[in-house]
């Protein structure tokens, strides 16, 4: 499961983050690694970005650069 699979108001936990490394490092210096609560807010009207929240701050993310972070609940 992936965070695009998530309904907005709904929590997670991160499993994983794949991709490139470029994204790994980006989302890691952001605090998006395993075992981090995560929330999604809103989604735009089209559906990109998605707006989450983590570790106290919200974060607007690509619908494809949030296909790599893997969820549980």
């Amino acid at each position: 499961m992936c965070l695009c699979d998530l309904e907005i108001g709904e929590y997670a936990t991160v499993k994983m983050v794949s991709g490139d490394e470029k994204l790994a490092k980006r989302l890691s210096a952001l605090g998006c690694i395993e075992g981090t609560k995560v929330l999604l807010k809103r989604m735009a009207p089209l559906g990109d970005p998605m707006i989450i929240n983590l570790r106290g701050f919200d974060l607007a993310i690509r619908k494809k650069d949030a296909k790599n972070i893997f969820i549980h609940n």
